[in-house]
């Protein structure tokens, strides 16, 4: 399976969107960029962000394309609900796949439909289908098993995701502080093999993760994947991304360079493909 990581910056963005430190200076200087947040894994993105078009635009990707959207939670950053009014009628033809199917709690659909009801068209409307979807439930679609964890963040009911297809297994751990305690019975529960890749929230990086934080640095990182490790669900041919970075953390290429080497992780860039 191929995996885009097409954005891997926090909200705000690097450099950030109204910030002069010296750090996003920099970065404006060097053409350091860092979009919002979205994974890519084969035909299903997890998170749409403002700057999905960018990222079509950027890397190649047909956004018509894409069958399924799993949605963490209803910030903008991760679900910019308004481009949807684009996806059809006059804007846009020829679609690869006549539907997208999207699978969000409560809130997130709410968000959906409080921002396109505006101005999309009927016939925009039905080419997407709305999925609801809860924590400790598992869902199956077009080959995949998504089963969808508790998280620790500000939104109502935030979710993260275990993703399985074709035998590959797929932890994606953004947004989240450390998981919750229900997160790790859930997984307990499904058991199964090895996970193939854990994609990390890494906001802070090597900031410490305050106790309740709704982000992680490395250092929670770490303890998640000792948890993990003990639960026989990561061992040494689990790969371990981290992404979501925000400027505030200064992640230069000699710090994530350094994170690599200390933690045994690959630090992902806008673009970035893996093969799992």
């Amino acid at each position: 399976m191929k995996v885009l990581y097409l954005g891997t910056g926090a909200a705000e963005g690097i450099p950030a969107c109204f910030c002069n430190c010296a750090f996003c200076r920099g970065a404006r200087l060097r053409g350091e960029v860092r979009t919002r947040a979205q994974v890519l894994y084969g035909d299903l993105s997890v998170d749409f962000p403002p700057d999905a078009y960018y990222h079509a635009v950027k890397f190649g990707v047909d956004l018509s394309a894409l069958r399924y959207l799993a949605v963490t939670h209803a910030h903008m950053d991760h679900f910019y609900v308004q481009d949807f009014v684009l996806r059809g009628y006059k804007y846009a033809k020829e679609l690869s796949s006549s539907k997208l199917e999207i699978f969000a709690n409560a809130e997130a659909l709410e968000v959906f439909e409080e921002g396109t009801r505006r101005e999309m068209k009927p016939e925009v409307r039905r080419g997407i289908v709305l999925h609801p979807i809860c924590s400790g439930r598992s869902y199956a679609f077009g080959g995949w098993k998504l089963t969808a964890l508790p998280a620790c963040h500000s939104s109502r009911e935030p979710l993260v995701f275990l993703l399985e297809r074709d035998g590959r297994r797929i932890l994606h751990l953004t947004d989240t502080g450390l998981l919750p305690e229900a997160a790790y019975a859930i997984l307990e529960k499904q058991g199964g093999a090895p996970i193939d890749l854990i994609t990390f929230d890494c906001t802070f990086l090597y900031g410490e993760t305050a106790e309740g934080a709704r982000h992680m640095g490395l250092d929670a990182n770490a303890k998640v994947l000792a948890r993990l490790e003990e639960m026989g669900l990561a061992d040494g041919h689990t790969k371990r991304v981290i992404t979501h970075f925000s400027h505030n953390a200064e992640p230069t290429a000699l710090l994530l360079r350094r994170a690599e080497e200390e933690y045994g992780v690959i630090a992902a860039y806008d673009g970035m493909a893996l093969e799992i």
